[in-house]
């Protein structure tokens, strides 16, 4: 999948191609997180945001025969339509996903590009609509077939449902059968998580002002505009990541595929944290370190690395889904160096079991780790006792290829519609060798000028 944008925050023109593992570094104020929230809300909205057209007519063959079947590759052919149409729609979405007036927005663009060449059509798909325990009709597709057939289970005159609604619930299964397959589930923990973690209790935005202005108008309110008001003070991720916060309780009683299959992952995670987390009955949250007498620490007595890694923990051990997207705002956050390694290679090994992971960091001691990793995943014997040596697991190692890193910096670029190059806010495509890694040059220039200043410190007076 490929984005392109152009005049959104500080972002002049650029694009990137979302890979296994993307990762966006940079200076401050540079658009990394921009394109991280942009991104997030796309993959969030998509399916309210496409429109796929069904010809009344066959809406009203399902009321009349019961049965109607429907050539998915018809609607294949649509696809780039579909996708342009939707992203137009996105666009002007954009001032409530980022919680800001709309005038940022009036110049903005917000394009993606899926490969639909690549459509695969072989996955079964099985619905069921009904009331209560009463199923009202299916939609179903067998693997490798290319016809929907959407089946009426019960005699007409007892089907309630609106046709409107009857057309979206069928136009929904369409999308996920098209579309699904390029666009993953998005999952986010952005800058703000250690925040989240200490005041979750205290974060319903919408109820919170809700009440505050009907304790400002008194009597002479009208209920209902107050409660179809949008609240949306904060940003699509930072709201969806409150939300994530606030419904641990219901969130643990599920179980992610990691969980199921691959224990020692989140055995892993819980030595990054020094501990496990914990949600009692009565929905409090805790966390329990190994070391030391057994107690339970609340979140604001505990440190800012495990607040700060709090919502991936959660994630991996009850919502993680094979083919999801881990967005992560700068993981480095109060994490010490060390742990920062220790998080780059556990990004490395959910690429390896199918969760694509997308980062902006400022850290270079996750960058040199991930080199370490691309480094060390070749077939020499060499190669090998290092990695057993210093503690690698195989299924740490990671392809190059699977890695995209963009430098967000000002550079020359042409432009749409110009000639020339023209030297502005973009990203920058970062070379990856198979055996050196990531050539991620907006830390190199840092760290080589501090290093020409401590050489001249010590070495001046020769």
């Amino acid at each position: 999948m490929k984005i392109k944008v152009k005049n959104l925050g500080a972002l002049k023109q650029a694009e990137f191609t979302l890979g296994d593992l993307t990762i966006i570094c940079g200076c401050n104020n540079t658009g990394k997180t921009y394109a991280t929230y942009a991104l997030f809300g796309f993959l969030s909205t998509w399916r309210r945001m496409f429109t796929i057209q069904i010809n009344s007519d066959k809406i009203e063959r399902l009321l009349a025969d019961g049965v109607i079947r429907l050539d998915i590759q018809e609607y294949v052919q649509q696809s780039e339509q579909i996708v342009t149409k939707g992203c137009q729609a996105y666009t002007q979405e954009l001032p409530k996903i980022f919680a800001a007036p709309s005038e940022r927005f009036k110049e903005t663009e917000f394009q993606v590009s899926v490969d639909i060449q690549n459509t695969r059509l072989e996955r079964r798909f099985d619905l069921k609509i009904g009331s209560g325990e009463v199923s009202l009709f299916s939609i179903t597709k067998t693997e490798e077939s290319t016809e929907l057939v959407v089946t009426l289970l019960v005699e007409k005159e007892k089907v309630k449902i609106p046709t409107d609604i009857l057309e979206r619930i069928i136009t929904d299964a369409l999308k996920d059968i098209i579309f699904d397959q390029f666009l993953p589930n998005p999952f986010i923990a952005s800058s703000e998580r250690t925040g989240a973690a200490i005041f979750r209790k205290d974060l319903n935005f919408d109820r919170n002002r809700l009440f505050e202005e009907m304790g400002q108008v008194g009597q002479n309110i009208d209920r209902v505009e107050l409660l179809l008001k949008d609240y949306g003070d904060y940003a699509l991720p930072i709201r969806t990541n409150v939300a994530f916060i606030r419904q641990l309780e219901k969130i643990v009683k599920k179980s992610s595929f990691i969980a199921e299959n691959y224990p020692d992952v989140l055995a892993d995670f819980a030595d990054i944290i020094g501990g496990k987390y914990t949600v009692t009955r009565n929905d409090e949250l805790y966390y329990e370190p190994n070391k030391g007498k057994r107690v339970k620490l609340s979140m604001d007595e505990s440190s800012s690395a495990v607040r700060s890694l709090l919502d991936i923990g959660f994630y991996l051990r009850h919502e993680a889904k094979e083919g999801d997207l881990l967005m992560v705002d700068e993981p480095e956050l109060n994490l010490h160096p060390e742990n920062q390694r220790r998080v780059a290679r556990l990004f490395a090994r959910l690429v390896n079991l199918g969760i694509k992971v997308f980062i902006t960091t400022h850290s270079d001691y996750i960058i040199k780790e991930l080199n370490t990793l691309i480094m060390l995943n070749h077939e020499k014997p060499h190669l090998k006792q290092i990695a057993e040596e210093e503690g690698y697991l195989p299924a740490e190692l990671i392809s190059s290829e699977k890695i995209k890193v963009y430098i967000a910096e000002e550079a020359p670029i042409i432009l749409e519609g110009k000639k020339k190059k023209t030297k502005c806010q973009t990203l920058t495509l970062a070379d990856i060798d198979p055996e050196l890694g990531i050539a991620a040059r907006s830390f190199d220039t840092t760290i080589e000028t501090m290093n020409r200043i401590q050489e001249a410190i010590i070495w001046g007076q020769d």
